[in-house]
């Protein structure tokens, strides 16, 4: 949809976070959760890359298919 996602204003306080399983040197994708029902995604190696914006309903979806190893990297 045009216009529905946060201009980096909206970021600016955003609440980033990480997995416990990410090292400390980087290679982690961060989530904040955002107002307006929107998640936002950055990578940690790349912080001047604008990070990517997806309502909670995708974010969800993600989420479930990842826990169902739809995304497994193939072998």
């Amino acid at each position: 949809m045009a216009g529905t996602n946060p201009t980096p204003a909206d970021l600016s306080n955003a609440d980033w976070f990480k997995s416990a399983a990410s090292s400390a040197t980087g290679g982690c994708l961060e989530v904040a959760f955002l107002p307006g029902d929107r998640v936002a995604l950055r990578d940690n190696e790349d912080p001047d890359n604008p990070p990517f914006v997806v309502t909670r309903h995708v974010w969800e979806c993600f989420i479930d298919g990842a826990k169902g190893n739809e995304f497994d990297i193939p072998a």
